[in-house]
């Protein structure tokens, strides 16, 4: 892909992601990323330049349920790395660890296998949205209690105005898309 249709097809990446009003409850602008995810050439723009952004510089790419998870799994083949979930309480079948989080609107709590990354591995974090920095600093924390280093966290989209960096100090953080 030349770098003009790379740029074309991230444009058209950001003008697929649309605002479902009050969803997952009043106030809240959930961001639907289903349609650029239909669209192969759009997707596959995202996924190529996430990953080139992080090529030679991680061992593992840690993939936030359940978003995350689209965007980690290609990530990681892309780099020829491997992909691990991090997954919402009680949905991992082997030993785990977990921390448990604040979000805009509640608490949550994560998960990951406790054999899921090595030490000293250099862990990308990756999910589709950076809202409060909540799940991201969460899967950081568990990365780093295994022993594994985090590399970075990478994002589709920040929501720049709920200050989700702010949550993660002396972290590399990159965003695709900016809001």
């Amino acid at each position: 892909m030349t770098d003009t249709s790379a740029s074309e097809a991230l444009d058209r990446a950001f003008g697929l992601i649309r605002e479902i009003r009050d969803y997952p409850k009043p106030g809240i602008g959930f961001k639907d990323i289903t349609p650029l995810l239909a669209d192969p050439l759009a997707f596959g723009a995202v996924v190529d330049s996430m990953a080139e952004a992080w090529r030679g510089q991680v061992d593992v790419v840690a993939g936030i349920e359940a978003r995350g998870f689209v965007l980690a799994a290609p990530i990681a083949l892309a780099l020829g790395v491997g992909f691990v979930p991090v997954r919402k309480s009680g949905k991992l079948p082997h030993e785990t660890l977990g921390v448990e989080y604040s979000l805009e609107y509640g608490t949550a709590a994560i998960e990951m296998h406790v054999d899921a990354v090595r030490p000293d591995q250099r862990v990308l974090v990756v999910d589709d949205v950076l809202a409060t920095g909540g799940t991201a600093a969460a899967t950081c924390e568990l990365v780093e209690r295994v022993g594994a280093r985090v590399a970075g966290v990478s994002v589709l989209l920040e929501l720049g105005f709920l200050a989700g960096r702010d949550r993660m100090p002396g972290r590399e953080l990159s965003a695709l898309f900016r809001v």
